[in-house]
């Protein structure tokens, strides 16, 4: 049987493959080091030698506060206005008798009659604490919903 791959002799010319096998890369790293040197020339003078270091004077600056202590006003004069309030008008409360022929509905009884439009018209009165089913009881004056307004 013969070989149908034919081996190169040692005597003759290269193949054409082994020499890109060789001029290939030796092509690639003379493009990198040209790119290297390309790069690295920005400073175009002989001179080999490092720049030394030379000390150079820094400025430190330092800030310090310092709390001065001043002394505090005396208290102003305190001024109290009071004002005197005069009941001008009396109104007395009239229970009124459940016969069971009444509705029954235990909310308020007479409470129609006799109005407060805040806890302090009721003190004034002499009429609080109110309680639910009195006179002049009525929820806006109850905060707690309890049943007894203007209790506190």
């Amino acid at each position: 049987m013969t070989n149908p791959y034919t081996t190169p002799s040692a005597s003759g010319p290269a193949p054409k493959w082994a020499r890109k096998r060789y001029v290939l890369p030796a092509l690639a790293l003379a493009l990198f080091i040209g790119a290297g040197i390309g790069a690295g020339g920005g400073d175009t003078t002989n001179d080999a030698k490092p720049a030394a270091a030379k000390p150079a004077p820094t400025v430190t600056v330092t800030a310090t506060a310092t709390a001065t202590q001043t002394a505090e006003p005396e208290p102003a004069a305190t001024v109290t206005a009071t004002e005197t309030v005069k009941v001008t008008k009396t109104v007395t409360a009239q229970a009124n008798a459940d016969t069971g022929s009444g509705s029954g509905s235990g909310s308020g009884g007479d409470s129609g009659s006799v109005y407060y439009a805040n806890c302090s018209e009721a003190r004034a009165a002499g009429a609080a604490p109110i309680y639910r089913g009195e006179p002049g009881y009525a929820s806006h004056l109850d905060r707690d919903s309890d049943g007894v307004a203007c209790d506190s």
